[in-house]
């Protein structure tokens, strides 16, 4: 057998040595596994999404927000056109003026006419009753009286009765027929209030019925202008919540249609990290669990977090999870939304590690690879 030469013998040394030095130092530098208790995973920061859209169409007019700005809840982000909208508002707030006066004018006609007609209906009818039961008792006491007169009369040219108390007696019949000519003159004034009552009735229930329609058109018209100074308030939108505008979709000049969405607004005081926890250690979790998310931007802050959502069904690892021996698995999606997020550093897209316990005792560790 040969023996190799030496000048090869050097290179495989060197290569031996380089070797068991990145053993050794693999060996030095592995980390001992997690304590038991906590489960390790890693994903991206995301956070609550709202997209700002509009209800009624136009051109954006006016744009107060781009991304990437930090926004508060009802703050102003666009304006669209509103000449068109101005134009009827004003045109209704006009007719507003009109008619209030028209229906003041009304009411005051309304109260005159009731002022003017002391005499009511039912007053002028009992009036006219009463008118006719007197003219009804005068007229028989009239025929009584006649009758009366005639027999004195026939008595006194008999003899039987002196010439005075016929005289008296046809005296009597006279009043009596005076007093039921009277009685008659009293039921044709009568007659001619209560026509009064019943005309000035049918005025006021005339100008009721204007005042009523005034007030009608009136309340139309105000409901005109509500509904187009809640058309002119719908073309401005503003933002739902407070947040970071991530995507913005219109610029000045643009005609947008309803509906479109025109902003993507994420609430930072609401993110989370989405992570996803092998099937053979889901058994493990439950609602409520504290969690803690470490970032390479902040490597010796960890945010406080809690597990707030654990899906119902298992599937493939998404190609995202950066560990390949996880890939391979099935996986449930867990969701560990941050407690607090100070000083807003936690923004979505952020990669993060993150150490949930499911054991009260165990303590905490920095998540290791």
């Amino acid at each position: 057998m040969k023996t190799p030469p030496k000048r090869l013998l050097v290179p495989v040394a060197v290569a031996l040595l380089a070797v068991m030095g990145l053993t050794a130092a693999w060996w030095w530098l592995r980390q001992s596994p997690l304590p038991e208790g906590l489960i390790q995973a890693n994903g991206r920061i995301e956070g609550d999404h709202y997209l700002v859209a509009g209800k009624m169409p136009g051109r954006v007019a006016e744009l107060f927000a781009r991304e990437g700005d930090a926004v508060q809840k009802d703050q102003v982000l666009l304006r669209l056109d509103a000449a068109q909208v101005d134009a009827r508002g004003e045109q209704a707030r006009q007719a507003v003026v009109a008619l209030e006066a028209q229906f003041k004018a009304a009411q005051t006609g309304l109260a005159m006419l009731r002022k003017d007609a002391p005499l009511t209906v039912q007053t002028a009818e009992a009036g006219e009753a009463l008118a006719r039961s007197q003219r009804a008792t005068a007229l028989a006491n009239a025929a009584q009286a006649a009758r009366d007169a005639a027999r004195f009369k026939r008595l006194a040219e008999s003899g039987t009765v002196d010439r005075h108390r016929y005289e008296q007696m046809e005296l009597a019949s006279q009043v009596a027929q005076n007093q039921a000519d009277a009685a008659r003159h009293g039921v044709t004034s009568a007659e001619k209030q209560l026509a009064q009552a019943r005309l000035g009735l049918e005025r006021i229930r005339a100008r009721e019925d204007e005042v009523a329609a005034l007030a009608a058109q009136r309340d139309q018209v105000k409901a005109a202008l509500a509904e187009a100074q809640s058309v002119r308030d719908d073309l401005t939108l503003k933002a739902p919540a407070a947040g970071i505008i991530t995507t913005r979709m219109v610029d000045v000049g643009e005609v947008v249609a309803p509906g479109a969405p025109m902003f993507d607004i994420v609430d930072l005081d609401r993110l989370y990290l989405k992570v996803f926890i092998p099937a053979n250690e889901i058994g493990k979790l439950r609602l409520g669990l504290p969690a803690r998310i470490h970032t390479d931007a902040f490597p010796d802050e960890p945010l406080a977090a809690t597990v707030r959502h654990i899906a119902s069904q298992a599937q493939f690892t998404p190609k995202e999870v950066q560990t390949p021996d996880e890939r391979v698995k099935l996986v449930y999606a867990v969701k560990l939304y941050l407690d607090a997020n100070p000083q807003h550093r936690a923004t979505p897209g952020l990669p993060a590690d993150a150490v949930i316990r499911w054991k009260e005792d165990a303590p905490w560790a920095r998540p290791r690879w």
